[in-house]
């Protein structure tokens, strides 16, 4: 579960992409990947083993942060997380970003809890734009053969 949970957040990683390219459908990783705002996101489902998990069937509903939502986080967070001997914790911060199953935007509605592969629940609110435990949804709806991305302009911490 934990790997899967992974690789939905390498899938949102990859959302701020185009879902298709040269007519070849992608998965959420490489997705992703192509998109070049997920970076550290990226990098970090390496990190935590989670490549194949969001390789993987799916379907998976990722809330991707972008490189700048990583780097507005306390200065060292990263770095601390993407050592070997943090991975647990830096693989409940990523599986805390996927939420099983295919969320598209038209299914989020106002004070829906939806639970996350991490095992926390995330909380969506609607008022003044859409947003997933505070952080805004700044894109919406990017299709992956295996899933769906959002883009959000915040990391989400698991409680």
């Amino acid at each position: 579960m934990i790997r899967r949970t992974f690789l939905a957040l390498t899938a949102t990683a990859v959302m701020a992409g185009p879902a298709f390219a040269g007519g070849h459908a992608k998965d959420i990783v490489d997705t992703a990947v192509a998109a070049g705002s997920f970076s550290t996101l990226v990098a970090a489902v390496e990190a935590a083993g989670l490549v194949e998990t969001l390789k993987g069937e799916g379907p998976f509903t990722v809330f991707a942060p972008t490189d700048d939502a990583f780097a507005a986080l306390p200065e060292g967070t990263v770095e601390n997380l993407l050592k070997p001997e943090n991975k647990d914790q830096l693989v409940a911060v990523l599986t805390y970003h996927v939420v099983p199953g295919k969320v598209m935007s038209t299914d989020l509605s106002e004070g829906l809890m939806a639970a996350t592969v991490q095992g926390q629940e995330v909380t969506i609110t609607l008022e003044g734009g859409a947003k997933v435990d505070g952080a805004a949804i700044s894109a919406a709806d990017i299709e992956a053969t295996n899933g769906v991305i959002h883009v959000i302009d915040a990391v989400i911490l698991p409680k």
